[in-house]
């Protein structure tokens, strides 16, 4: 075996650069960074999201003269009476509602033929996590007013970007000059909108179908209706699968009360579904992100998992801000 050969056997010396090391380092303490405000990053991705549902409200409101600082607070004290009046309305009828379905639990197991032995099971069961709800209540009011400050962070934060929103073009012109400008601005548009369609179309589906729900069982004469109904509504956000969940207790309310009322109660939500499908997603969100269903399902998830609620309630804004940065990104670069 000649020299050559045995070098070729050797290892080579794997050599790092100056700048490589540098930029490792900056990395890696970047994310350390982030890492340590990512509650300030989160607080920050709520007001754009907040700024982005009203901002169109509070443009056309500034086209009949009114300050856009007076705009946002005529909004936000609007919004908050609607809160407040929604949730005095709700709360005691849902209670009530929910009192009385773990009373009358066992005979609408026994009208399905269910034995007393799981249905004694299944009450007592249903009953034990009825039962940690109060002590579930508290610890959720203690988080609120222990996260207060990060409510009013993100209403601050929300305020300034939105009375300051027709300035941020010559805020940025300032920064990075006028042609990055405009192109950030085209961005920065273009987010604005796919965000805010998503959401006010989304949560204008979600009362509607609620809305539908509770008239519906209402006049079928169902019992429990609000909490069916307020079901129904919340899981509208999860494609496919959640009108099939949120059917499932109505169903089994009516079966349970009676066989006619069972068949009446699934035709019901099968033509709630049937008009969501064809008549609310065209109409309510023809100017929505168009964000496809099976991603929506992932978004949920990856958020539900990586960070609980937040992550739901952040999941799919996520998901479209990245798919808009992406698609900037490649044009740019062709």
């Amino acid at each position: 075996m000649g020299v050559s050969e045995i070098k070729n056997f050797m290892p080579k010396k794997i050599e790092i650069s100056h700048k490589t090391i540098i930029f490792s380092v900056f990395f890696l303490i970047s994310l350390w960074l982030i890492y340590i405000v990512r509650q300030v990053i989160l607080e920050f991705f709520l007001a754009l999201l907040i700024t982005a549902i009203l901002n169109p409200l509070i443009t056309n409101l500034s086209k009949h003269k009114i300050p856009r600082s007076i705009s946002v607070l005529i909004v936000y004290t609007l919004l908050l009476l609607l809160f407040s009046v929604t949730i005095a309305a709700i709360i005691p009828p849902l209670i009530d509602q929910t009192s009385e379905f773990i009373n009358n639990l066992p005979r609408f197991l026994k009208n399905l033929g269910i034995s007393a032995f799981f249905s004694d099971q299944i009450v007592e069961q249903l009953i034990s996590q009825i039962g940690g709800v109060p002590g579930r209540i508290a610890k959720f009011t203690l988080s609120i007013f222990s996260n207060l400050l990060a409510v009013v962070a993100v209403l601050v934060f929300a305020f300034y970007l939105l009375s300051d929103r027709e300035n941020l073009d010559k805020q940025l012109e300032t920064f990075l000059g006028e042609k990055r400008n405009r192109e950030l601005g085209k961005v920065i548009d273009l987010l604005e909108v796919r965000l805010g369609n998503w959401a006010r179309g989304q949560f204008t589906l979600m009362l509607v179908v609620g809305a539908l729900n509770y008239f519906g069982l209402t006049l079928l004469g169902v019992p429990f209706a609000l909490p069916l109904a307020i079901l129904a509504g919340f899981l509208e956000i999860v494609p496919y699968i959640g009108p099939i969940i949120a059917a499932i207790p109505a169903v089994f309310i009516g079966f349970g009360t009676s066989f006619i009322l069972g068949i009446a109660v699934a035709s019901l939500t099968f033509l709630v579904q049937q008009v969501e499908n064809y008549v609310l997603v065209p109409k309510i969100m023809q100017k929505q992100a168009g964000v496809n269903p099976i991603a929506t399902l992932l978004s949920l998830a990856i958020g539900f998992r990586l960070a609980g609620v937040i992550g739901l309630v952040i999941s799919v804004p996520t998901f479209i801000m990245l798919g808009v940065l992406t698609k900037y990104y490649f044009e740019s670069r062709s």
